[in-house]
């Protein structure tokens, strides 16, 4: 049976007047603790973080205070606890809440800054199965679940970008925060729950060998905010996955403007079609345009490879995206600057070459090159 909602009056403004804070990253956490304890905001906290708090110098309690439990399990349990959720969960405007609030003696929390578990970073590090499954935050995320879903009175705070922000407001305000804020954090929360939770569910996919499993979710991390999509009038971001696939995701801008949605879909592209050319082989040069290949070619030296891909479309070849299998040389970056091209990734490229390709203000990728036994294909790996 589904919950039924109840019609309460939300305020705009809600006070602070408890805040807790338990992080692993902890960027900015000490500016952003004194300076709510010196607004007379009471700090509660957990493990590592309380105590860089009271280790600078800062007034704050353990959360066992309110749990009156202490952390067991090699901290496996330390916020799983009524006095801890039922403080965030409680809508202040519920008359039946503040009964049961006041029953159980639980103290309502007005503000939640939550980071997680690094699991992601783990992962990515290559990390052992035992040590990866440690990683995979429990408390974190029920927290910042139970705060984002009351976000009527409570602040959830999971990005430290969003420190100085909240504190603007605390400070213009008189300790409280308004409710178009504490939308945009809990929309925010939401958001960095889902990512984690996909992280892990598509992990424990290949683990256990699930090509097809019955859910399969994606997500990523906003990396920039493109001009236009595929057309002028869409609108297009370009999300990064965290995953290890190698390609545009992975390398390095070393000038030019910022990529478009066709530029990143076909530097992509082309970046596939090289990688099939093992760089000890010999140089290879793919040549795309609108995702589909101009040319592609071998040859002794670069510039023989790319002057035999570029003879196969000469006249599609311009504006086109070109990928290099090797390092890029003088001699191959004179031939490229002779007609219009968008973008090059290739291996990296010396300094001398770059004044001849910036006057022409062309795209340079640097990468370089690793086989991938495992496909049995050539990969390009970020410098």
């Amino acid at each position: 049976m589904s919950p039924i909602a109840k019609q309460h009056v939300i305020p705009d403004l809600s006070e602070v007047k408890t805040a807790l804070l338990s992080v692993s990253d902890k960027t900015g956490i000490i500016k952003l603790a004194k300076t709510l304890s010196d607004m007379g905001i009471k700090l509660l906290s957990t493990g590592g973080t309380s105590k860089a708090i009271s280790d600078a110098g800062i007034p704050v309690e353990d959360v066992s205070s309110i749990t009156n439990f202490p952390e067991i399990m090699d901290g496996r349990v330390k916020t799983l606890h009524p006095s801890v959720h039922g403080g965030l969960l409680a809508v202040r405007a519920d008359e039946e809440h503040l009964k049961a609030m006041s029953e159980q003696n639980i103290s309502p929390i007005d503000m939640a800054v939550i980071n997680l578990y690094p699991f992601e970073e783990t992962i990515a590090k290559g990390a052992d199965y035992d040590t990866s499954v440690e990683n995979i935050d429990i408390g974190g995320p029920a927290m910042i679940r139970a705060a984002a879903k009351n976000h009527g009175f409570v602040n959830i705070i999971t990005d430290p970008a969003d420190y100085a922000e909240v504190l603007e407001q605390l400070k213009t305000n008189n300790n409280q925060t308004t409710l178009e804020l504490r939308k945009r954090l809990a929309h925010k929360a939401f958001a960095r729950t889902a990512n984690y939770d996909t992280a892990i569910s598509n992990w424990f996919a290949n683990e256990v060998g699930s090509s097809m499993p019955l859910h399969r979710s994606v997500a990523g991390t906003l990396a920039s905010e493109m001009r236009y999509g595929e057309n002028p009038h869409q609108q297009a971001g370009f999300y990064k996955t965290g995953d290890n696939r190698k390609g545009v995701g992975t390398a390095t801008q070393l000038q030019g403007k910022q990529l478009s949605y066709n530029n990143i879909n076909d530097t992509d592209a082309a970046f596939e079609l090289v990688s099939e050319f093992k760089p000890e082989d010999g140089p290879a040069v793919a040549i795309i345009k609108h995702a589909n290949p101009c040319g592609v070619a071998r040859g002794a030296t670069l510039g023989e490879a790319y002057k035999k891909a570029f003879a196969c479309d000469t006249v599609s070849a311009f504006g086109g995206i070109i990928a290099l299998n090797q390092t890029l040389d003088a001699a191959s970056a004179k031939q490229i600057v002779e007609i219009f091209t968008e973008v090059i990734i290739a291996l990296m490229r010396m300094k001398k070459h770059v004044k001849s390709l910036q006057q022409r203000k062309i795209f340079v990728y640097s990468l370089q090159a690793v086989y991938q036994t495992q496909r049995q294909k050539a990969c390009l790996l970020k410098q």
